[in-house]
């Protein structure tokens, strides 16, 4: 059976969700990149010129096509846009058999995963409260942004509030409380030591994307008491390869809506070989969130996952709406967590079942403007 179609869903507050259709069925995915709505929605449909008629089981090549098929490759647009049509032509090929994603990568692993939530908002504040919101909620590890804006040389009373904040969330909740801290990029390479040497008292579980993409080979100079964490923003297995040759992080972040479902396995697999775990980046859509947990249900090196329940993008981010993840569900309680952990799906395909109606509902085509955060002299800096 073939491909006929692929359609892409934008619904608020700011998923892009993607369904192939074959002659016989249909699956979903899930794209990213929602500031460049229109780009995203380009790029799957150039893909699905080029994919119609496909055999629908060869995920594989299918998948080698969207990345290599043009001669040029690489790239967030281009990758999303594939990760997407595979991780719906994976739900198409585990549902004619009537069984999870998972089952056909080597089996489950776990029952479960654990999950943390995020806290603070673009500009940490109130982290307290939303932190003892987050306990009451189930959770028992929270992560936050480190800082706002944050120029290159900043001053003693900057790093005072990062360090404020964490000190802050430890008073009240002593190891109650596993704390991450998301740097966003933000923090420039003169800042970083300095920051990590002052916050390594406070037994972080990990510091986030301490450099911006591009500055990759730099982060072996902050080897120290402090785990390191990125990749988010990368594409494919060969990208995190370097990180893992380079020995210096110690948590690989690959979002499935980026990878694909499949890459993001293989990663995994590899980073097992240098004993690196894997927190997939995922503060996304309900099938984003569905791929990851199929990943996570065979793959033993994933300690937990990022979720969005109560992320501050999907209370009407940027005037686009408000959403979460399980409003798109006819059964939210696979995307549900209880006591801090999201089960291993046990349904077909991605183990998640849309709603037409609240698809319907949820349409937007509102498109996310740039931050372009500024410093106090006018220099665009890092959001």
């Amino acid at each position: 059976m073939t491909i006929t179609g692929i359609a892409v869903y934008p619904v608020r507050p700011r998923w892009i969700l993607v369904r192939v259709d074959t002659e016989r069925s249909s699956g979903w995915g899930e794209a990213i990149v929602p500031k460049r709505l229109a780009s995203v929605r380009a790029a799957v449909g150039e893909l699905g010129r080029v994919l119609h008629g496909a055999d629908e089981n060869r995920i594989e090549e299918i998948a080698t096509r969207c990345r290599q098929g043009a001669f040029f490759r690489g790239g967030p647009v281009l990758s999303t846009a594939a990760a997407a049509i595979e991780q719906a032509l994976w739900d198409i090929k585990a549902r004619r058999f009537g069984v999870p994603v998972w089952e056909l990568l080597g089996g489950r692993v776990r029952e479960r995963v654990r999950v943390y939530a995020w806290i603070g908002g673009d500009r940490p504040s109130e982290v307290v409260e939303a932190a003892r919101l987050r306990l009451e909620q189930g959770f028992s590890v929270v992560k936050m942004n480190a800082t706002a804006e944050f120029d290159q040389i900043e001053t003693t009373a900057a790093v005072d509030e990062v360090i404020a904040r964490v000190a802050a969330l430890r008073e009240a909740f002593g190891t109650r409380l596993d704390l991450a801290l998301d740097f966003h990029g933000r923090v420039h390479r003169p800042m970083l030591r300095p920051l990590l040497r002052e916050l390594e008292p406070y037994r972080l579980l990990w510091v986030e994307e301490p450099l911006a993409p591009g500055h990759e080979s730099l982060l072996g100079e902050l080897r120290g008491a402090t785990r390191i964490a990125t990749g988010e923003r990368l594409c494919s297995r060969w990208e995190f390869r370097e990180l893992l040759h380079g020995g210096a992080v110690d948590i690989l972040q690959p979002d499935v809506s980026l990878t694909g479902l499949f890459e993001l396995e293989k990663i995994c697999r590899m980073a097992e070989c240098y004993d690196v775990p894997v927190i997939p980046h995922c503060p996304n859509g309900p099938v984003s969130l569905a791929a990851s947990l199929q990943v996570a249900g065979c793959c033993a090196g994933i300690p937990m996952l990022e979720q969005s329940l109560g992320l501050h993008y999907n209370t009407g981010y940027a005037g686009a709406g408000s959403a979460e993840p399980q409003e798109y569900l006819r059964d939210p309680a696979p995307l549900r967590p209880v006591d801090g952990y999201l089960p291993v799906p046990e349904g077909p395909g991605l183990g998640i079942e849309l709603d037409p109606g609240a698809l319907e509902r949820g349409h937007t085509e509102h498109v996310l403007p740039d931050p372009q955060w500024r410093l106090p002299d006018g220099r665009l800096t890092e959001w």
